[in-house]
Order: C-alpha cells, then structure tokens, then sequence
C-alpha cells in the first residue's frame, strides 16, 4: 500500500470513527430509559475487550511483537484518562451542570491535545491558522449545544469536572501517540486500553450495587440486580441492539480505526475531525429523536465545517 492509500485509508477510518460516535450520543439517550449510565459503560467496554481479545489473539499468532511487562503502565494511563476517567468525569459533569456546558468546555480539547503533543512530543501542527480554526469551531460547538436555548451559567463543580475531561482525553491522545511510536500494533493498544479501564470501573461498578432501583447520583453509577427488572429491559432486541452498536462497532472497531487514523495522519490532526461530531448528532437527533432544528444550530454547523477547514490549513513556516 503506498503513502497514499494509507492516508486515504487513514481519512476513511477517521471519517467512520466520527460518524459511529456522533450516533452513540442518540444510541445512548434511548438506553437510559432502561439503564444508568454506569450499566451502559461497563455493558459497552465489556463487549468492546472481549471483541478486541478475539481479533487480537489471531494477530499475535502471526509472530507480531508483544510488548513488555514494563510497558503495561502506558496502557493503564491510557485506559485511565482516555476511557474509564473520562467517560466518568463526562457522565458527572452532566448531573451537575448543563449539557451545553459540558459540550462547550470539552470542544477544547483539541487545542489542549496540540498544545500537549507541542509541549510532550515536540509535535509542530500547532500553528495559527489550527488555534484560529479550532476556536472558530468551539464557537460553533456552543451554537449547536445551545440550540437556541441560552442556558449557559456557571456551575463549578460540574464545569470542572467537564474540564478534567476535556485533559483527559488531551494525554489519553499523547499516550497513544508514544503507543504507536514504539511499534505496538493497534489491536493491541486498544485492548490493552479496555482491559485497563474495565479494572478502573470496578470501585464504581461495586459502589452502584443495587436490588432495589437506583439511587446513587440518581442513578448514574447504580448497577441493577432485581431480577424482573433486568428480565424486561434485556428481553428487547432494541436494547440489544443498541449496547452491541456502542460496544461492538463504536468502541472497539471505531478505538481501533481511531488509533490508525492517528498513526498515519497524526494525532492533532485527526483530533480536529472530532468536531465535526456534534453536526453529524445533530441530523441523527432531529432524525430518530424529533429533536427541533434551528437557526443556531445551522449557523454553528456552518461555523464548524468553517472552523475545521482553516485549522487544516499549514501555513509555510511554524508561528507557534
């Protein structure tokens, strides 16, 4: 395969990574009728190793490198920021403060990513056209959070806890990038990453224990044991249905197709496709969920895709 093709085979991959997690948003909002957002997270990383173990285990019978015992502290760093801690932080931040709110802070976090690549792996992309481009776009992500419903305030702890994943997902990013760098292949990252991040859920999943209904951050973390409740909601084939797409395809198929994406185009690069996200959620919302479409939300889509074609452009010599 020449160059070529691995960076449209790259582009391809990110683009399918994208459009996966924009319907999960959709997926996941018709799941919580049925179940906490915890039940959801771990249902979904289960599905999501258990899959990555049997692509992987084909892989490594063809001789491929393994990595060492020294290098398993990269993979729990990058379970513990990039999927058990920021899923968490995310999942809190919208029990205490809007859901624009959380939308709005964690849409930096492709700036942060540039600026840790900048700062961590000596990366060049950050420029003035990317940091221009990519604020063109969080202004964008805010029109269609928003969705003209002004209702952003200031909620500490909630804003904060948005904040810490928006970081998170910044050095989940680099670590990845040091991943790749030292030849590990991409099955084995990501499945690594799960493994880690299953072992992290579990003071979570033991805390939210309950056979009487949910009652911990209002059923967030609760983790359901009555029996009749757990015979109804999993005897629906759109349950089903729903927990395999989130953890099948949008974890470990889209984590996998990410990491690639990643290793050919570059990690800040790619990152910036992230916000495309909220346009493509959007059109599934107003589609499957009879959510309203308005002027604002076409104006910060427009603002998006804007934003998104300045930051690629690469200016003739570094500025940053």
């Amino acid at each position: 395969m020449t160059d070529r093709q691995k960076k449209r085979w790259a582009l391809v991959s990110a683009a399918v990574a994208i459009l996966a997690w924009s319907v999960t948003f959709t997926t996941t909002k018709a799941l919580l009728f049925d179940f906490s957002s915890q039940e959801i997270l771990v249902i979904r990383f289960l599905f999501a190793w258990a899959v990555l173990r049997c692509m992987d285990t084909g892989r490594r019978r063809s001789g491929a490198q393994q990595p060492r015992r020294r290098d398993e502290w990269l993979f729990a760093a990058m379970g513990f920021t990039g999927l058990a801690f920021y899923q968490l932080l995310e999942n809190c931040a919208i029990y205490y403060t809007n859901a624009s709110n959380v939308a709005i802070l964690t849409s930096f976090g492709p700036i942060v990513t540039a600026v840790l690549s900048r700062v961590i792996l000596k990366d060049r992309t950050l420029s003035v056209p990317f940091l221009l481009g990519a604020l063109i776009s969080v202004c964008g992500v805010a029109l269609v959070s928003l969705n003209g419903v002004v209702n952003f305030a200031v909620r500490p702890l909630g804003d904060l806890m948005a904040v810490g994943a928006m970081a998170c997902w910044g050095f989940y990013s680099v670590l990845m990038d040091r991943a790749n760098a030292r030849g590990f292949a991409q099955l084995t990252i990501v499945r690594k990453a799960f493994f880690w991040s299953l072992l992290m859920l579990i003071p979570c999943t033991l805390w939210g224990l309950t056979d009487s209904g949910f009652y911990a951050l209002d059923g967030s973390f609760s983790i359901t044991l009555d029996a009749a409740t757990n015979a109804e909601r999993f005897s629906r084939l759109s349950n089903w249905a729903s927990l395999v797409f989130l953890g099948v395809f949008a974890s470990a198929v889209c984590f996998f197709l990410w990491n690639q994406a990643c290793k050919s185009l570059g990690v800040v690069r790619t990152t910036i496709g992230l916000y495309l996200t909220p346009i493509v959620g959007v059109f599934f919302a107003v589609l499957f969920l009879g959510e309203r479409l308005t002027a604002m939300s076409i104006a910060g889509g427009l603002a998006i895709l804007a934003g998104v074609a300045i930051a690629n452009i690469r200016p003739r010599r570094q500025t940053l």
